[in-house]
């Protein structure tokens, strides 16, 4: 089970942020016709969903999953330290405590990695393209 783990998470860590790359680009005119077809305005009074960007919304959902992300890293971590501080002495009890924190140090670098690339590679984009970012 943990080295599905292993293998599972960082795979998702990195292939969010390639999905996102394409998500936060900003439609012109154009792209709005290609996108809706010219039908934007009856696209979104059927569905209700307003005339929010698709791929900006999809780009808010990978934030907000990198966010959750974090989150879960950071409680990793919290763990370990409980679990270090409840140990007595146990050795056993401490080498796991020890492993749980250097574990979520590992995933929430590499979570801070894979944002850090992300948005550095939109900002070379749009300055390379001209766009608005």
């Amino acid at each position: 089970m943990k080295k599905i783990l292993f293998v599972i998470i960082p795979m998702i860590l990195v292939l969010l942020p390639v999905f996102s790359f394409a998500l936060t680009a900003h439609a012109q005119s154009e792209a709005d016709v290609m996108l809706w077809g010219g039908l934007e305005g009856n696209v979104q009074a059927t569905t209700g969903l307003g005339n929010t960007d698709p791929r900006e919304m999809a780009a808010r959902v990978v934030n907000i999953m990198l966010g959750f992300i974090g989150i879960i890293a950071v409680i990793i971590i919290l763990l370990g330290g409980f679990k270090w501080m409840t140990a007595a002495g146990n050795e056993e009890k401490v080498e796991e405590a020890k492993k749980l924190i250097g574990s979520g140090v590992i995933g929430l670098i590499i979570l801070l990695a894979a944002f850090a690339l992300a948005q550095f590679i939109l900002n070379a984009l749009y300055g390379a393209t001209g766009a608005i970012g």
